[in-house]
């Protein structure tokens, strides 16, 4: 692993990459979010509403705008232009663990120690959803990227995928206005009707604390405080256990697929992070920290990038240089490219070499070169 950067900080619990800029905001267990530029070492800007820890952060993929949540029992979607808050939202009634906007839908899916998942509208600033059916923490919730789909894991040793095909189709007639405040008083008390639960997923001995689905493969990883990392299949029927990933020496605090090998990547409280080879399923890469636990791991979208959080700050590394180590010496380059060793070897050969530049006579014409 190469170490890019690594900030010194309270506690990191929250941490996302934008997907354009070489940025990334951490949230931090005082209630502060961070925003770096990991490319230059700077920080950027810091926001400070929050009363208490701040678990969850997630940048918007194209609109200039995060979205947090807290302790405080409340989500904030905050504009970083403007470097401030536009609004809250109000509905949770324990402490919020992550949040995370929807890829197409103007939508913010939010998981919560008050044993729901909410889905927003952030746009009318409205809860269109709530998921129940968790009976303990709700740890974390995740979108799909393509399919209408939510997964999210709870300390009730459970991962749940819900299906949430009818909230797209949803619409309100410009009549029924009026009928939109009951409606929203019941999907409050019990839960709304536009998501339901498609799969449970049971196989961990103790509470989960992580589930995430791969980017393009009908796969999800879940890590629990049993120190398992496991792999789920799912088609349109059913989903069942792969494989146990084993390891780990503590409770397994996030996991995710890598976005671009077929790697799983893991973090936990025995103060490592584990990278796990998806096919041979065998751990591959192992770093350590000598007194941090890890809290929270980040894939960046686009490029071979990841950051985890720690008890004392962030690091963003690769798993892997990019840029082949290489040696010049006069007249030859050595390369290596994946074990193989390639020699280029430059020759003067006379052909090659141009003419030396005449100098031009005072009396010779000018000739002007005009564009084709």
């Amino acid at each position: 692993m190469l170490t890019k950067f690594e900030t010194k900080s309270n506690r990191v619990k929250g941490l996302a990459f934008h997907s354009r800029r070489p940025w990334v905001l951490a949230s931090l267990h005082n209630g502060v979010v961070q925003l770096w530029d990991y490319r230059m070492g700077t920080l950027l800007d810091r926001f400070d509403e929050h009363d208490g820890p701040v678990r969850g952060v997630c940048f918007h993929p194209v609109q200039p705008l995060f979205v947090t949540g807290g302790d405080d029992y409340k989500i904030k979607v905050w504009n970083y232009k403007l470097r401030r808050c536009l609004f809250s939202l109000l509905g949770h009634l324990d402490y919020i663990r992550t949040v995370q906007f929807h890829p197409e839908h103007p939508w913010i899916v939010s998981a919560s120690d008050d044993q729901t998942i909410r889905i927003w509208n952030w746009q009318s600033r409205n809860c269109i959803s709530v998921l129940t059916g968790h009976n303990h923490y709700v740890m974390c919730a995740n979108f799909h990227v393509k399919e209408d789909l939510v997964v999210s894991a709870s300390l009730d040793q459970t991962v749940r995928v819900w299906d949430i095909g009818s909230l797209r189709k949803k619409s309100v007639a410009p009549g029924d206005e009026m009928m939109r405040i009951p409606q929203q008083m019941n999907n409050d008390l019990f839960g709304g009707g536009d998501a339901v639960v498609k799969y449970v997923l049971e196989g961990h001995d103790r509470g989960v604390n992580w589930a995430s689905f791969h980017p393009t493969l009908p796969l999800i990883v879940s890590g629990a405080d049993d120190r398992q990392v496991k792999l789920w299949r799912m088609n349109d029927t059913k989903a069942w256990e792969v494989d146990t990933l084993r390891g780990h020496m503590n409770n397994v605090s996030c996991v995710m697929f890598h976005a671009r090998q077929d790697l799983i990547v893991s973090n936990s409280e025995d103060k490592t992070i584990r990278v796990w080879d998806m096919s041979k399923r065998t751990g591959v890469q192992t770093l350590r920290r000598e007194h941090d636990r890890f809290w929270i791991l980040a894939v960046h979208p686009e490029v071979n990038l990841l950051a985890a959080g720690h008890d004392t700050g962030m690091l963003v590394f690769k798993l892997e240089r990019e840029r082949p180590v290489y040696s010049y010496v006069p007249g030859a380059l050595f390369a290596l490219f994946a074990l193989l060793l390639l020699v280029l070897i430059f020759l003067a050969l006379p052909f090659l070499v141009p003419p030396p530049l005449q100098p031009a006579s005072p009396t010779a014409p000018v000739q002007a070169f005009l564009p084709l």
